[in-house]
């Protein structure tokens, strides 16, 4: 694939992020194909531009979300018309000044090319517990720490 490609995928993933810390709803949601998929941090599905942003509305709304601190990882292309892009991100809690490696989880993003540009598929954030390998999550909080202005 070509290198403006692969800045399209990953500026879509940046945007999305963005949407999410600037506790954009419409933002977030208009990143998805008509039918996208978004898999959260709970487990909760949502399918559908609609109801993607009518799940984000009210979180935004009644919850002091944290913001993503993000690595991408990988993309890869499917095909010239499908890519995958691999993330994982950290949070600090509100009032906190340290990520708190309970937040941390690995982002995957699946974006098909439309006729107006790259959109996402279906994007799933997983919980990166590593139940009972506590140097994997050590690791991956030191990492994120590289990339945010926390200790």
């Amino acid at each position: 694939m070509e290198a403006s490609e692969l800045i399209e995928i990953k500026t879509l993933y940046y945007n999305l992020i963005l949407a999410w810390n600037n506790r954009d709803a419409k933002s977030m949601a208009d990143q998805f194909t008509e039918q996208g998929e978004l898999i959260g941090f709970d487990g909760s599905q949502e399918i559908g531009r609609n109801t993607i942003f009518a799940h984000l509305e009210p979180i935004f709304a009644d919850h002091p979300t944290p913001p993503f601190i993000n690595v991408v990882k990988d993309v890869y292309f499917l095909s010239a018309e499908v890519a995958m892009l691999r993330a994982i991100v950290g949070m600090i809690p509100p009032g906190g000044t340290e990520l708190d490696p309970n937040l941390n989880a690995h982002q995957t993003l699946i974006a098909v090319k439309e006729k107006d540009g790259w959109k996402i598929k279906i994007f799933q954030n997983t919980p990166a517990q590593f139940h009972g390998r506590s140097d994997l999550v050590e690791r991956m909080t030191k990492e994120l720490k590289q990339v945010s202005d926390v200790g």
